[in-house]
Protein backbone atom coordinates (compact mmCIF):
# COMPACT_ATOMS: atom_id res chain seq x y z
CA UNK A 1 0.00 0.00 0.00
CA UNK A 2 1.22 3.81 -0.64
CA UNK A 3 1.74 5.59 2.72
CA UNK A 4 0.83 8.87 2.71
CA UNK A 5 0.13 11.77 5.18
CA UNK A 6 -3.62 12.15 6.58
CA UNK A 7 -3.79 15.87 6.36
CA UNK A 8 -6.76 17.28 3.74
CA UNK A 9 -5.02 16.92 0.44
CA UNK A 10 -2.80 14.15 0.53
CA UNK A 11 -3.13 11.38 -1.32
CA UNK A 12 -5.37 8.75 -0.21
CA UNK A 13 -4.15 5.17 0.16
CA UNK A 14 -5.95 2.92 -1.48
CA UNK A 15 -5.51 -0.93 -1.56
CA UNK A 16 -4.67 -1.80 -4.78
CA UNK A 17 -1.12 0.47 -5.01
CA UNK A 18 1.79 -2.25 -4.87
CA UNK A 19 5.15 -1.41 -4.13
CA UNK A 20 6.94 -5.12 -4.57
CA UNK A 21 9.14 -6.47 -6.78
CA UNK A 22 6.50 -6.90 -9.63
CA UNK A 23 6.69 -3.17 -10.31
CA UNK A 24 9.37 -3.89 -12.63
CA UNK A 25 6.91 -5.52 -14.98
CA UNK A 26 3.92 -3.18 -14.57
CA UNK A 27 2.05 -2.40 -17.67
CA UNK A 28 1.83 0.69 -18.90
CA UNK A 29 -1.02 2.97 -20.55
CA UNK A 30 -0.49 3.83 -24.36
CA UNK A 31 -1.02 7.60 -22.99
CA UNK A 32 2.03 7.45 -20.46
CA UNK A 33 4.40 9.29 -22.40
CA UNK A 34 1.59 12.32 -22.50
CA UNK A 35 1.18 11.87 -18.75
CA UNK A 36 4.79 12.29 -18.31
CA UNK A 37 4.57 15.33 -20.08
CA UNK A 38 1.70 16.56 -18.09
CA UNK A 39 3.79 16.33 -15.05
CA UNK A 40 2.11 13.27 -13.57
CA UNK A 41 2.94 11.53 -10.23
CA UNK A 42 2.92 7.64 -10.81
CA UNK A 43 2.22 4.96 -8.61
CA UNK A 44 1.17 0.64 -9.06
CA UNK A 45 -2.11 0.19 -9.19
CA UNK A 46 -3.70 -3.43 -10.10
CA UNK A 47 -0.33 -4.20 -12.10
CA UNK A 48 -0.42 -0.76 -14.53
CA UNK A 49 1.83 2.50 -13.56
CA UNK A 50 -0.67 4.79 -13.71
CA UNK A 51 -1.04 8.92 -13.06
CA UNK A 52 -1.81 9.42 -9.03
CA UNK A 53 -2.07 13.07 -9.15
CA UNK A 54 -0.83 15.88 -11.81
CA UNK A 55 1.15 19.11 -11.59
CA UNK A 56 -0.04 22.36 -10.94
CA UNK A 57 -2.75 21.57 -8.17
CA UNK A 58 -2.68 17.58 -7.32
CA UNK A 59 -5.60 16.27 -5.49
CA UNK A 60 -7.73 18.67 -4.65
CA UNK A 61 -7.80 21.06 -7.94
CA UNK A 62 -8.55 17.89 -9.78
CA UNK A 63 -11.38 17.19 -7.36
CA UNK A 64 -12.54 20.33 -7.91
CA UNK A 65 -12.22 20.58 -11.54
CA UNK A 66 -14.48 17.12 -12.12
CA UNK A 67 -17.63 18.77 -9.19
CA UNK A 68 -17.40 22.20 -10.98
CA UNK A 69 -15.98 22.04 -15.06
CA UNK A 70 -14.34 19.14 -16.43
CA UNK A 71 -11.49 16.25 -16.39
CA UNK A 72 -10.37 13.52 -18.27
CA UNK A 73 -9.04 10.22 -16.48
CA UNK A 74 -6.88 7.58 -18.14
CA UNK A 75 -8.80 4.48 -16.96
CA UNK A 76 -7.11 2.33 -19.47
CA UNK A 77 -5.98 -0.11 -17.18
CA UNK A 78 -9.56 -1.75 -16.38
CA UNK A 79 -10.00 -4.63 -17.82
CA UNK A 80 -11.60 -5.36 -21.19
CA UNK A 81 -13.27 -8.51 -22.67
CA UNK A 82 -15.80 -9.66 -24.77
CA UNK A 83 -17.91 -12.11 -25.41
CA UNK A 84 -19.39 -13.35 -28.74
CA UNK A 85 -21.39 -15.90 -30.03
CA UNK A 86 -24.90 -17.69 -30.39
CA UNK A 87 -26.36 -16.64 -26.68
CA UNK A 88 -23.40 -14.97 -25.66
CA UNK A 89 -26.33 -12.39 -23.64
CA UNK A 90 -27.70 -15.45 -21.93
CA UNK A 91 -24.56 -16.93 -21.23
CA UNK A 92 -23.54 -13.79 -19.35
CA UNK A 93 -26.42 -13.41 -17.71
CA UNK A 94 -26.52 -16.77 -16.56
CA UNK A 95 -22.82 -15.87 -14.58
CA UNK A 96 -23.32 -12.57 -13.47
CA UNK A 97 -25.27 -10.74 -11.04
CA UNK A 98 -27.22 -8.17 -12.36
CA UNK A 99 -30.28 -8.69 -15.14
CA UNK A 100 -29.42 -8.62 -18.81
CA UNK A 101 -32.92 -8.79 -19.50
CA UNK A 102 -33.84 -5.61 -18.03
CA UNK A 103 -31.84 -3.73 -20.67
CA UNK A 104 -31.60 -3.65 -24.41
CA UNK A 105 -28.64 -3.62 -27.27
CA UNK A 106 -27.13 -0.03 -26.81
CA UNK A 107 -27.11 -0.19 -22.76
CA UNK A 108 -24.47 -0.80 -20.50
CA UNK A 109 -25.08 -2.25 -17.16
CA UNK A 110 -23.10 -2.45 -13.52
CA UNK A 111 -23.21 -5.95 -12.42
CA UNK A 112 -21.28 -8.42 -10.04
CA UNK A 113 -18.60 -11.28 -10.97
CA UNK A 114 -19.43 -13.57 -7.30
CA UNK A 115 -18.29 -16.73 -6.40
CA UNK A 116 -20.74 -19.67 -6.88
CA UNK A 117 -19.67 -21.70 -3.55
CA UNK A 118 -19.79 -18.18 -0.89
CA UNK A 119 -21.62 -15.21 -2.53
CA UNK A 120 -18.21 -13.32 -2.22
CA UNK A 121 -17.49 -10.62 -5.23
CA UNK A 122 -14.75 -11.56 -7.92
CA UNK A 123 -15.55 -8.15 -9.44
CA UNK A 124 -17.74 -5.52 -9.93
CA UNK A 125 -18.06 -5.16 -13.82
CA UNK A 126 -19.68 -2.89 -16.28
CA UNK A 127 -21.48 -4.94 -19.00
CA UNK A 128 -22.07 -3.36 -22.82
CA UNK A 129 -24.43 -5.48 -24.44
CA UNK A 130 -24.53 -4.93 -28.28
CA UNK A 131 -26.59 -7.90 -29.37
CA UNK A 132 -27.99 -11.32 -28.34
CA UNK A 133 -25.00 -12.63 -29.61
CA UNK A 134 -22.41 -9.72 -28.45
CA UNK A 135 -21.16 -8.57 -24.97
CA UNK A 136 -18.34 -6.24 -24.10
CA UNK A 137 -17.39 -6.27 -20.17
CA UNK A 138 -14.94 -4.04 -18.40
CA UNK A 139 -13.47 -5.42 -15.27
CA UNK A 140 -11.33 -4.18 -13.12
CA UNK A 141 -7.31 -4.50 -13.99
CA UNK A 142 -5.99 -6.95 -11.15
CA UNK A 143 -9.18 -9.08 -11.62
CA UNK A 144 -9.26 -9.31 -15.41
CA UNK A 145 -7.89 -12.34 -15.92
CA UNK A 146 -9.77 -14.19 -13.21
CA UNK A 147 -13.00 -13.29 -14.23
CA UNK A 148 -11.86 -14.06 -17.97
CA UNK A 149 -10.63 -17.86 -16.37
CA UNK A 150 -13.91 -18.19 -15.06
CA UNK A 151 -16.30 -17.16 -17.86
CA UNK A 152 -14.02 -19.77 -20.17
CA UNK A 153 -14.34 -22.17 -17.55
CA UNK A 154 -18.13 -21.94 -17.63
CA UNK A 155 -18.66 -21.21 -21.70
CA UNK A 156 -19.95 -23.87 -23.99
CA UNK A 157 -18.50 -23.98 -27.66
CA UNK A 158 -20.27 -21.89 -29.04
CA UNK A 159 -19.33 -19.37 -26.89
CA UNK A 160 -15.96 -16.82 -27.35
CA UNK A 161 -14.27 -15.13 -24.31
CA UNK A 162 -11.69 -12.86 -25.38
CA UNK A 163 -9.49 -11.30 -23.14
CA UNK A 164 -8.77 -7.63 -25.04
CA UNK A 165 -7.24 -5.90 -21.76
CA UNK A 166 -4.29 -4.01 -23.52
CA UNK A 167 -6.60 -3.74 -27.05
CA UNK A 168 -8.60 -0.45 -26.09
CA UNK A 169 -7.64 2.25 -24.05
CA UNK A 170 -10.33 3.89 -21.82
CA UNK A 171 -10.51 8.11 -21.43
CA UNK A 172 -13.21 9.04 -18.53
CA UNK A 173 -14.00 12.46 -19.54
CA UNK A 174 -16.40 13.74 -16.34
CA UNK A 175 -17.84 17.10 -14.93
CA UNK A 176 -20.95 19.24 -15.53
CA UNK A 177 -19.07 20.37 -18.90
CA UNK A 178 -18.26 17.21 -20.41
CA UNK A 179 -20.84 17.21 -22.87
CA UNK A 180 -20.25 20.66 -24.17
CA UNK A 181 -16.65 19.35 -24.74
CA UNK A 182 -17.24 16.23 -26.52
CA UNK A 183 -20.49 18.03 -28.63
CA UNK A 184 -17.28 20.68 -30.10
CA UNK A 185 -14.90 17.82 -31.08
CA UNK A 186 -18.23 16.20 -32.83
CA UNK A 187 -18.98 13.23 -30.34
CA UNK A 188 -22.09 12.04 -29.77
CA UNK A 189 -23.57 13.23 -26.25
CA UNK A 190 -27.36 12.81 -26.33
CA UNK A 191 -28.00 9.15 -25.34
CA UNK A 192 -29.29 8.10 -22.11
CA UNK A 193 -27.18 7.52 -18.86
CA UNK A 194 -25.80 3.89 -18.80
CA UNK A 195 -26.14 3.76 -22.77
CA UNK A 196 -23.45 3.74 -25.25
CA UNK A 197 -23.19 5.16 -29.55
CA UNK A 198 -20.35 5.05 -31.64
CA UNK A 199 -19.00 7.40 -33.47
CA UNK A 200 -15.87 7.66 -36.10
CA UNK A 201 -14.46 10.84 -35.96
CA UNK A 202 -12.90 13.23 -33.25
CA UNK A 203 -12.72 16.87 -33.94
CA UNK A 204 -12.30 15.60 -37.88
CA UNK A 205 -10.09 13.31 -36.97
CA UNK A 206 -10.76 9.14 -38.78
CA UNK A 207 -11.25 7.43 -35.23
CA UNK A 208 -13.82 4.83 -34.47
CA UNK A 209 -14.69 4.54 -30.64
CA UNK A 210 -17.46 4.21 -28.43
CA UNK A 211 -19.22 7.04 -26.31
CA UNK A 212 -20.12 5.55 -23.08
CA UNK A 213 -22.88 7.61 -20.46
CA UNK A 214 -21.19 5.71 -17.47
CA UNK A 215 -18.33 6.99 -14.80
CA UNK A 216 -17.22 6.59 -11.65
CA UNK A 217 -17.07 10.04 -10.60
CA UNK A 218 -21.08 10.62 -9.39
CA UNK A 219 -21.21 13.64 -12.07
CA UNK A 220 -22.57 13.88 -15.56
CA UNK A 221 -19.90 12.05 -17.87
CA UNK A 222 -18.86 9.94 -20.68
CA UNK A 223 -16.52 7.10 -20.99
CA UNK A 224 -14.38 6.67 -24.36
CA UNK A 225 -13.03 3.50 -25.41
CA UNK A 226 -11.10 3.82 -27.63
CA UNK A 227 -8.59 1.48 -30.18
CA UNK A 228 -5.03 1.59 -27.76
CA UNK A 229 -3.21 2.86 -31.23
CA UNK A 230 -5.95 5.77 -31.26
CA UNK A 231 -5.20 6.58 -27.94
CA UNK A 232 -2.94 9.48 -27.77
CA UNK A 233 -4.82 11.54 -31.10
CA UNK A 234 -8.00 11.40 -29.00
CA UNK A 235 -6.10 12.61 -25.65
CA UNK A 236 -4.46 15.38 -27.70
CA UNK A 237 -7.85 16.22 -28.84
CA UNK A 238 -9.56 16.89 -25.57
CA UNK A 239 -6.71 19.00 -24.38
CA UNK A 240 -6.89 20.94 -27.82
CA UNK A 241 -10.36 22.51 -27.24
CA UNK A 242 -11.24 25.86 -26.78
CA UNK A 243 -9.42 27.05 -23.46
CA UNK A 244 -12.96 28.36 -22.13
CA UNK A 245 -13.26 24.83 -21.07
CA UNK A 246 -10.19 24.10 -18.98
CA UNK A 247 -9.96 20.84 -19.24
CA UNK A 248 -7.26 19.53 -16.63
CA UNK A 249 -6.00 15.94 -16.15
CA UNK A 250 -6.77 14.21 -13.68
CA UNK A 251 -5.33 11.29 -11.67
CA UNK A 252 -6.33 8.04 -9.51
CA UNK A 253 -6.31 9.72 -6.48
CA UNK A 254 -8.84 12.19 -7.25
CA UNK A 255 -11.04 9.77 -8.72
CA UNK A 256 -10.77 7.53 -5.50
CA UNK A 257 -12.14 11.24 -3.34
CA UNK A 258 -14.46 11.36 -6.00
CA UNK A 259 -16.05 7.58 -5.84
CA UNK A 260 -15.89 8.06 -2.25
CA UNK A 261 -17.87 10.75 -1.73
CA UNK A 262 -20.58 8.79 -3.73
CA UNK A 263 -20.58 5.94 -1.57
CA UNK A 264 -19.46 3.62 -4.78
CA UNK A 265 -17.83 0.48 -3.79
CA UNK A 266 -13.85 -0.15 -4.82
CA UNK A 267 -13.35 -4.19 -4.79
CA UNK A 268 -10.81 -4.70 -2.50
CA UNK A 269 -12.00 -2.98 0.07
CA UNK A 270 -16.03 -2.40 -0.30
CA UNK A 271 -16.06 -5.35 -1.87
CA UNK A 272 -14.37 -8.41 -2.12
CA UNK A 273 -14.36 -12.53 -2.32
CA UNK A 274 -14.51 -11.84 2.01
CA UNK A 275 -18.12 -9.13 1.86
CA UNK A 276 -20.80 -10.20 -0.19
CA UNK A 277 -23.23 -8.11 -2.09
CA UNK A 278 -25.74 -8.27 0.34
CA UNK A 279 -23.54 -6.97 3.19
CA UNK A 280 -21.77 -4.61 0.78
CA UNK A 281 -25.40 -3.16 0.05
CA UNK A 282 -24.85 -4.22 -3.52
CA UNK A 283 -28.30 -5.97 -3.64
CA UNK A 284 -29.92 -3.54 -6.31
CA UNK A 285 -26.93 -5.49 -8.87
CA UNK A 286 -28.43 -8.63 -7.95
CA UNK A 287 -31.41 -9.68 -10.44
CA UNK A 288 -32.81 -12.22 -7.64
CA UNK A 289 -35.56 -13.51 -9.48
CA UNK A 290 -33.40 -14.60 -12.32
CA UNK A 291 -32.91 -18.84 -12.06
CA UNK A 292 -29.41 -18.73 -12.24
CA UNK A 293 -26.35 -16.65 -11.71
CA UNK A 294 -22.93 -17.45 -10.09
CA UNK A 295 -23.81 -17.63 -6.08
CA UNK A 296 -27.58 -17.26 -6.36
CA UNK A 297 -27.47 -19.77 -3.56
CA UNK A 298 -25.55 -18.57 -0.93
CA UNK A 299 -26.84 -14.99 -1.52
CA UNK A 300 -30.19 -15.80 -1.18
CA UNK A 301 -29.43 -17.61 1.62
CA UNK A 302 -27.72 -14.56 3.91
CA UNK A 303 -30.31 -12.22 2.50
CA UNK A 304 -33.44 -14.13 4.28
CA UNK A 305 -31.34 -14.72 7.37
CA UNK A 306 -30.04 -11.58 7.21
CA UNK A 307 -26.26 -10.19 6.52
CA UNK A 308 -24.30 -10.13 9.67
CA UNK A 309 -22.40 -6.80 8.49
CA UNK A 310 -23.61 -4.19 6.51
CA UNK A 311 -21.56 -1.44 4.70
CA UNK A 312 -22.62 1.94 5.92
CA UNK A 313 -21.14 5.62 5.94
CA UNK A 314 -19.50 7.85 8.31
CA UNK A 315 -18.85 11.07 8.60
CA UNK A 316 -16.26 13.15 10.77
CA UNK A 317 -17.93 15.12 13.66
CA UNK A 318 -14.40 16.48 14.51
CA UNK A 319 -11.33 17.12 12.53
CA UNK A 320 -10.20 13.49 11.39
CA UNK A 321 -9.60 11.62 8.92
CA UNK A 322 -10.65 7.69 8.42
CA UNK A 323 -8.66 5.12 6.63
CA UNK A 324 -8.85 1.94 5.59
CA UNK A 325 -8.69 -1.26 8.15
CA UNK A 326 -9.24 1.42 11.02
CA UNK A 327 -11.77 -0.08 14.04
CA UNK A 328 -14.83 1.32 14.61
CA UNK A 329 -16.49 1.06 18.35
CA UNK A 330 -20.09 1.88 20.25
CA UNK A 331 -19.13 2.94 23.40
CA UNK A 332 -16.95 -0.20 24.69
CA UNK A 333 -18.00 -2.52 21.86
CA UNK A 334 -15.49 -3.12 18.47
CA UNK A 335 -19.03 -2.68 15.80
CA UNK A 336 -16.59 -2.64 12.98
CA UNK A 337 -13.67 -1.63 10.56
CA UNK A 338 -13.58 1.02 7.98
CA UNK A 339 -13.16 0.15 4.38
CA UNK A 340 -12.61 3.07 2.32
CA UNK A 341 -11.92 6.71 4.09
CA UNK A 342 -10.76 9.72 2.68
CA UNK A 343 -10.57 13.64 3.54
CA UNK A 344 -14.42 15.07 1.27
CA UNK A 345 -12.95 17.88 -0.44
CA UNK A 346 -16.46 19.13 -1.24
CA UNK A 347 -17.70 18.57 2.49
CA UNK A 348 -14.17 19.36 3.90
CA UNK A 349 -14.94 16.66 6.02
CA UNK A 350 -13.84 13.06 7.24
CA UNK A 351 -15.95 10.85 5.15
CA UNK A 352 -15.87 6.58 4.98
CA UNK A 353 -17.75 3.59 4.56
CA UNK A 354 -17.06 0.92 7.30
CA UNK A 355 -18.88 -2.71 7.35
CA UNK A 356 -20.40 -2.05 10.64
CA UNK A 357 -22.42 -5.07 12.64
CA UNK A 358 -25.65 -5.79 12.16
CA UNK A 359 -25.71 -6.89 16.08
CA UNK A 360 -25.23 -3.39 17.01
CA UNK A 361 -28.52 -2.03 15.93
CA UNK A 362 -27.26 1.28 14.57
CA UNK A 363 -29.26 3.82 13.30
CA UNK A 364 -28.69 6.51 11.05
CA UNK A 365 -27.65 9.29 13.10
CA UNK A 366 -25.62 7.71 15.90
CA UNK A 367 -22.24 8.67 16.68
CA UNK A 368 -19.55 5.87 17.09
CA UNK A 369 -15.56 5.92 17.41
CA UNK A 370 -13.39 5.50 15.41
CA UNK A 371 -9.62 4.35 15.87
CA UNK A 372 -7.14 6.62 14.75
CA UNK A 373 -3.27 5.87 14.96
CA UNK A 374 -4.53 5.50 19.21
CA UNK A 375 -7.03 8.10 19.56
CA UNK A 376 -10.61 7.94 19.02
CA UNK A 377 -12.39 10.50 16.79
CA UNK A 378 -16.83 10.74 16.79
CA UNK A 379 -18.37 10.02 13.10
CA UNK A 380 -22.36 9.88 12.52
CA UNK A 381 -23.90 6.87 10.88
CA UNK A 382 -25.26 8.24 7.62
CA UNK A 383 -26.17 6.65 4.21
CA UNK A 384 -24.02 7.31 1.28
CA UNK A 385 -23.96 9.46 -1.04
CA UNK A 386 -22.54 11.55 0.51
CA UNK A 387 -22.83 14.51 -1.71
CA UNK A 388 -25.47 14.83 -4.25
CA UNK A 389 -24.97 12.60 -7.37
CA UNK A 390 -25.82 14.70 -10.78
CA UNK A 391 -24.84 11.85 -13.34
CA UNK A 392 -28.06 12.97 -15.07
Amino acid sequence: MLTSASGPGKLPPMTDVTTDAADTRLRRSPLHERHTAAGAKFAPFGGWEMPLEYAGGGVLREHTAVRTGVGVFDVSHLGKARVTGAGAADFVNACLSNDLGRIGPGRAQYTLCCDDATGGVVDDIIAYLYADDHVFLIPNAANTAEVVRRLRAAAPASITVTDEHEAYAVLAVQGPRSAELLDSLGLPTGHDYMSFSSATSVAGVPVELTVCRTGYTGELGYELVVPAEHATAVWDALFAADESYDVRPCGLAARDTLRTEMGYPLHGQDLSLDITPVQARSGWAVGWDKPAFWGRDALRAEKAAGPRRTLRGLVAVDRAIPRPGMTVHFGETTVGTVTSGTFSPTLKQGIALALLDTAANLADGDVVEVDIRGRRAQMRVTRPPFVQPSVK
